[in-house]
């Protein structure tokens, strides 16, 4: 009995320890770390417009019948949605608030969420990098104390599984103090500052540096260039209408640059048209043949066999990791005379009447 005593009284003590040394701790950092990104290849679809779309009533439908796209997105196969966040935009859609509760909705629906974060009110891309509103007056260390802020907050709070350092960086991000070309070392101090809050953030979270284009030559300068910046994944835009129409030459970059930086890679932003028609007054980005890929004609057929095309060439590459269909939720949701409404009517998921087509089948597994 005397020995059961003992023993008793001697757990009690190191429970008592325990408690103790747990309670010491309480003002150490927290992490926040969500599951690693185990998936062998990321099937994913931006859908920011999302939010925006659902809030005027429009219903899309799948098989015949009205489905909420997440649902839609999950049973075709799609495993993550991309979602882009802006500072503090004008127009009230993309925001903070905004975009962690489609996040939610996102785990919810047992998806992986894809941050891209502008680091902008408003659109960021190689033509424009423009540094918000809120932060264009602060001196370069400051402007590193906010960025190192904000993405801290963006990590505790949405708790993304992976997290674009800026969209299509090409030449930099927050301009003119991170402007790759004229200011070098402080573009890559600001893309450090962001990796290194992450790691310690979330040290499991992928992180990804997007550029836009797949021209050998430019890539190969620009990843050289950040090679010092601590992250996972290559991201790549690839549009025909801009940066060609050999496929071929996407996997001989996606070979290159996997090799030569041990990065994967992954195509972040790419869609094709299934019409060439339109469905409200605004301008679509593509609208000839002669923006065509060969042998993908704009129907709903042409539109899936590029995809899928797409979807072979990366998982033939043993760099390639996955894609990213940007654009399948914008649909014409303004109306038929809106002259400000879609430029991607005729490259969304869904055809003019809101039913799904069959390009969703890129998202199966095979």
């Amino acid at each position: 009995m005397k020995k059961i005593l003992t023993l008793l009284s001697l757990f009690i003590v190191f429970a008592i320890q325990f408690a103790c040394s747990s309670s010491d701790s309480s003002d150490a950092p927290v992490v926040v770390d969500p599951p690693v990104v185990v998936d062998d290849f990321i099937r994913a679809a931006d859908i920011s417009f999302l939010p925006e779309i659902e809030s005027t009533g429009t219903i899309l439908y799948n098989n015949g019948k009205a489905e909420d796209m997440l649902t839609t997105l999950k049973n075709a196969g799609c495993n993550t949605i991309r979602i882009r966040l802006w500072k503090n935009p004008t127009s009230g859609h993309s925001t903070f608030a905004e975009v962690k509760t489609l996040a939610a909705r996102v785990k919810a629906a047992g998806l992986k969420v894809w941050l891209t974060v502008h680091y902008s009110d408003t659109w960021a891309d190689p033509a424009a990098q423009t540094t918000p509103d809120e932060w264009k007056n602060l001196s370069f260390t400051d402007l590193k104390t906010a960025v190192a802020t904000y993405t801290s907050t963006i990590i505790t709070e949405i708790n993304p599984d992976i997290i674009q350092i800026g969209n299509e960086i090409n030449s930099g991000l927050l301009w003119p103090q991170g402007n790759l070309i004229n200011q070098e070392a402080q573009c890559i101090a600001l893309l450090s500052t962001a990796s290194a809050t992450i790691r310690s953030k979330a040290p499991k979270t992928k992180i990804m540096i997007h550029y836009a284009g797949v021209n050998a030559s430019d890539t190969d300068w620009f990843f050289t260039k950040i090679k010092s910046v601590d992250y996972d994944y290559i991201g790549l835009s690839y549009y025909p209408i801009w940066h060609g129409k050999d496929l071929t030459v996407v996997k001989t970059t996606i070979d290159a640059l996997g090799s030569k930086f041990s990065k994967k890679v992954i195509i972040a932003e790419t869609a094709y048209p299934f019409t060439l028609d339109y469905n409200d007054w605004t301008n679509n980005i593509v609208g000839s043949d002669t923006q065509l890929v060969s042998g993908y004609s704009a129907t709903p057929e042409g539109q899936k066999s590029y995809m899928l095309a797409i979807k072979s060439l990366l998982k033939s590459s043993k760099s390639g990791i996955g894609f990213s269909y940007w654009g399948g939720e914008w649909i014409a949701f303004k109306g038929n005379q809106a002259k400000d409404g879609s430029t991607f009517e005729n490259q969304a998921f869904y055809d003019f009447t809101n039913k799904s087509l069959p390009v969703l089948a890129v998202f199966n597994l095979n």
